[in-house]
């Protein structure tokens, strides 16, 4: 069974320097038939004007995970981080007991693109903790790579859930399956680009939860990059 969330039914917010996408319930955006897909609570498609961000605020007991598209996103929190995060890298942060951070588009000329994922944890009381790995497009090109896993698994960022983030890019006509277990639900996001699951046609911004099929099919039908999450 295949429900896809369509990109122009997202909840929307715009304020003077972020414009925003939910794809799940998320801040003022509430819809009650969309608060996330089993422990996968938000992904938000963010978009800041350059020399703006988001300041100090704080999170507990939440996986966040960002993935910048295009320019980059300055980060900081209270653990001592510092760090810019590029196309490519993969950020993780638990929240756990509680921590503070900001993110800023440190360039004064060209806007950041990028998504921010939130995971709800295995446990609550998680000790605060910060990762950032790069996956080259090497290694996303024409397959589906690996980029979070519990068990940090083929040099994964780590996350306290059972949950699996694959990244790939596809060139126009490329295909990548990933098999499907049973009792495991799955969410496709399309994050450049035009690609078919399992015969039916997706566009940037689309979503779609997987459960109870044999296999996934993804098939691009442009130059493409997409998102699979396996949830447990």
């Amino acid at each position: 069974m295949i429900h896809f969330r369509d990109r122009m039914a997202r909840g929307t917010s715009r304020n003077g320097w972020l414009e925003s996408r939910h794809t799940f319930s998320f801040a003022d955006y509430r819809d009650p038939q969309h608060m996330g897909f089993r422990n996968l609570r938000v992904i938000n498609e963010d978009r800041v004007v350059p020399g703006s961000g988001f300041p100090t605020h704080g999170h507990r007991d939440m996986e966040i995970i960002s993935y910048v598209l295009e320019g980059s996103l300055e980060h900081k929190d209270s653990l001592g981080n510092g760090a810019r995060i590029r196309p490519g890298e993969v950020q993780r942060m638990s929240a756990g007991t509680g921590i503070t951070h900001s993110e800023f588009n440190p360039s004064t000329i060209e806007p950041v693109h990028f998504l921010q994922i939130w995971i709800i944890p295995d446990r609550t009381g998680l000790v605060p903790s910060y990762e950032q790995k790069e996956f080259p497009v090497e290694q996303r090109r024409g397959q589906l790579r690996l980029v979070a896993a519990p068990d940090g698994a083929q040099g994964a960022v780590t996350v306290h859930q059972d949950a699996r983030l694959y990244i790939g890019n596809l060139r126009a006509g490329e295909r990548v399956a990933h098999a499907a277990r049973a009792g495991r639900g799955y969410w496709l996001q399309v994050a450049r680009g035009i690609a078919a699951l399992n015969g039916t046609e997706m566009r940037e911004g689309d979503g779609a939860a997987v459960e109870n099929e044999p296999s996934i099919q993804i098939e691009a039908e442009t130059d493409a990059e997409v998102l699979l999450f396996d949830l447990g």
